[in-house]
């Protein structure tokens, strides 16, 4: 079909509902309204942000929870109307002075999961929405047809426009919606975000979401991914094409702070450090991400056929060197204005070799680490060009590359396992490393056809299919099946970190390590010798990474670069000198005197809100906070005797037990045996920190003591915790 012109694509649309309001200043980081549209009846209407919703929830994360909480019963699916996507930033977001202010988070309820999932994204959107005029949006409902939700934020306006000729793929819509909404063109395109999904998200259960920002150098619309959990499926199963916000007044003090210098005071300090130290640490602006395959895999931690190893001889091949020579070099590449770091690199005039753009050329958004490590060496794929390829594809047809990667994988090990066949697979030989057939897997997923839909479903569903259709041992594939709470794992090997289990398997939404990345303090460095240190650092971690998804905030300038004298600092994982960055930017911007433990707590309220308000969709409880036995130990004979000297040493000083004279498999037992009871000790030890009972339920005095003993909420834990 013929590619049709913006003002054919305008003239498309019709206005199917419009709402106007008053454009008015952000005050000291909130706009104290949120947007809500109901797409079944095209209701639009502004909702107050009350004193309350700050006191107790924050902003972006935790105005997303509470929101949800008050949309959803106990009976809501993700594919009902009522289910919701809710998108905020956080009151320190759009902050030009301190890098990585740019983030927003995404709640829905979860295709995967089935329980509430959180995402957050970098890229325009979520500082966009705050000024121009909303600290959230609150989409429900289905729309019968094809819509685009366009925010005005210059002329106080939003619509809902039926939009039926816009293509789907993200790295079409998104240039083509940035070119339509976009003032005078030009570098007009910069006050324009777009958020989309992409065609599989049509048929698949974890698809993305595109945010995207104008990348003035090069001219030319680039994404940020909501990658996480299936908001994607949601988006597109309430026929919502794309998401469009638009403001033009942005300046470096628009979220009108109490005290403007102190925060400027914390981003100069941060902005000299990342000038000095970033080119001698992690070389961020370089490399991103792209600085850790090597690292991994030195430390026996890359996963690598579907997290069976932790290192590959062929791992050189997607080496720093790799990276840095694909990347293009010498252009900024934040992801919003005033980020130094600069990691949202990009490979520019990349030509396709597959697909329906075969043959084009493009510019491939990434890779980074996630990406890296799972189309790569956790499905056996080491040409960094074939990885490439697939995150463009992944990009643009809204495909989350860790549960595409982990999905892939499991197949992969079912395949040469002799669990499914080609019968199964529609005569794609999966074997380890044939990255023709994974490309073929995800073209499928955009087209609807094929094994790729059901790959796209999950390892969750995967698992229980091959099962129930095929036979498959219940107890072999759901070892295997590297997913917690339906939520595919990240890409860290963790069976020598207690610690790192429990921060996949305790984590709320499923195996996300923005949670809590522990492996090196557990691991490496054994900072965490007793289940009670492992407990504070599952309490600690979480709550701080919980902090930036109130505000608006990356992690990565945290702890991504550091100052010189960090190790000597008391406690060097926590950053002391960028805590106190973070509180001179919260107090700079509230007026109120801030502590470290100040922003924990309001960390606290909204993390255990979050836990009951999985408790109320039905999971929250101790019987979900499992992670599969390969994230714990070695599930298959091959990966016991790869590292037969290590579990051998184990066994005779952890666990007391001779291996002379035992049969690999025996061993095996008696080394699980003492793994899962060890996690069943730190869970106890978590669940005691962090104020939960023994089902992982929080307590009545715990919800009191966070001020999130609301009535509803009471009632809900008391059922629980009677056995409810």
């Amino acid at each position: 079909m013929a590619t049709l012109t913006i003002e054919q694509l305008k003239a498309g649309h019709t206005v199917l509902a419009e709402f106007d309001y008053e454009p008015r200043p952000v005050a000291r980081g909130y706009a104290n309204r949120t947007l809500y549209i109901n797409l079944s009846d095209n209701t639009i209407k502004s909702k107050p942000v009350t004193q309350q919703m700050k006191d107790v929830f924050t902003g972006g994360r935790g105005f997303c929870m509470w929101l949800l909480w008050n949309a959803v019963s106990p009976d809501t699916k993700w594919d009902a109307p009522e289910n919701e996507i809710i998108i905020a930033g956080g009151p320190i977001g759009g902050t030009t002075a301190y890098p990585g202010s740019g983030k927003s988070t995404v709640v829905t309820v979860s295709p995967l999961t089935h329980s509430v999932i959180d995402s957050n994204v970098g890229g325009y959107f979520g500082p966009y929405l705050k000024f121009a005029g909303w600290d959230a949006l609150e989409i429900q409902g289905i729309a019968e047809d094809e819509v685009i939700i366009v925010i005005d934020g210059d002329t106080g306006r939003v619509t809902i426009e039926a939009a039926p000729l816009e293509p789907l793929d993200s790295h079409l819509i998104g240039p083509r919606l940035t070119e339509m909404y976009a003032p005078s063109g030009g570098k007009d395109r910069r006050f324009v975000s777009v958020v989309s999904a992409g065609a599989a998200a049509d048929h698949i259960r974890y698809a993305m979401l595109n945010f995207s920002w104008y990348d003035v150098r090069r001219e030319e619309v680039r994404v940020k991914q909501a990658g996480r959990g299936g908001a994607g499926r949601v988006f597109r199963h309430k026929r919502i094409k794309a998401l469009v916000v638009r403001y033009s007044g942005m300046k470096g003090d628009s979220n009108n702070p109490a005290d403007m210098e102190l925060i400027r005071k914390a981003g100069q300090r941060i902005n000299r450090e990342i000038k000095e130290n970033d080119p001698k640490q992690n070389r961020m602006a370089v490399v991103g991400t792209g600085h850790l395959p090597p690292i991994m895999n030195s430390f026996d931690l890359l996963p690598v056929h579907n997290f069976r190893y932790g290192m590959h001889p062929e791992a050189g091949s997607l080496d720093v060197s790799v990276w840095e020579d694909l990347f293009t070099q010498g252009l900024p590449e934040g992801c919003w204005y005033g980020c130094g770091l600069s990691c949202a690199h990009a490979i520019d005039d990349f030509q396709l070799k597959t697909g329906p753009y075969h043959g084009q050329v493009v510019r491939v958004d990434g890779p980074e680490y996630e990406t890296i490590a799972g189309v790569g060496s956790n499905i056996g794929v080491f040409d960094p060009l074939v990885i490439a390829e697939i995150n463009f594809y992944c990009d643009t047809y809204g495909v989350d590359t860790i549960s595409f990667a982990d999905s892939v994988a499991f197949c992969m090990e079912c395949y040469e396992a002799g669990v499914i066949d080609e019968a199964v697979t529609d005569g794609l030989a999966l074997h380890w490393g044939n990255a023709g057939a994974a490309l073929e897997l995800l073209h499928q997923m955009a087209r609807g056809e094929g094994f790729g839909v059901t790959v796209g479903q999950g390892v969750r569903y995967l698992k229980n299919r091959f099962i129930k259709e095929y036979g498959a041992d219940p107890g072999f594939v759901n070892d295997i099946a590297m997913e917690v709470k339906g939520l595919e794992v990240s890409e860290y090997v963790t069976k020598e970190s207690l610690a790192q289990q429990g921060g996949y398997g305790l984590a709320i939404k499923g195996a996300q390590h923005d949670e809590a990345w522990l492996i090196f303090m557990d691991m490496v460095n054994e900072q965490l010798p007793t289940f009670e240190a492992k407990a504070e650092a599952l309490h600690y971690f979480p709550m701080w990474r919980t902090w930036f998804s109130l505000h608006g905030l990356c992690k990565l300038p945290w702890n991504d670069v550091t100052p010189t004298d960090n190790n000597k600092t008391a406690e060097p994982n926590k950053v002391p000198e960028h805590v106190e960055n973070y509180c001179w930017l919260y107090e700079g911007l509230s007026g109120k005197p801030t502590r470290p433990a100040d922003l924990i707590a309001q960390s606290e309220r909204v993390y255990n809100f979050q836990r009951l308000l999985a408790l109320k969709l039905g999971f929250g409880t101790r019987a979900h906070d499992y992670p599969p036995y390969r994230a714990m130990g070695p599930v298959t004979v091959e990966e016991y005797e790869s590292r037969a000297e290590r579990y051998d040493r184990q066994l005779r000083e952890n666990v007391g037990v001779d291996p002379g004279g035992m049969t690999t498999e025996a061993k095996m037992a008696k080394l699980r045996e003492y793994r899962q009871a060890q996690y069943e000790k730190l869970v106890d030890a978590v669940y005691l920190r962090r104020g939960w009972d023994a089902n992982g339920v929080p307590t009545p005095a715990k919800i009191k003591a966070l001020g999130i003993d609301f009535p509803d909420v009471v009632e809900l834990v008391q059922a629980k915790t009677a056995g409810g």
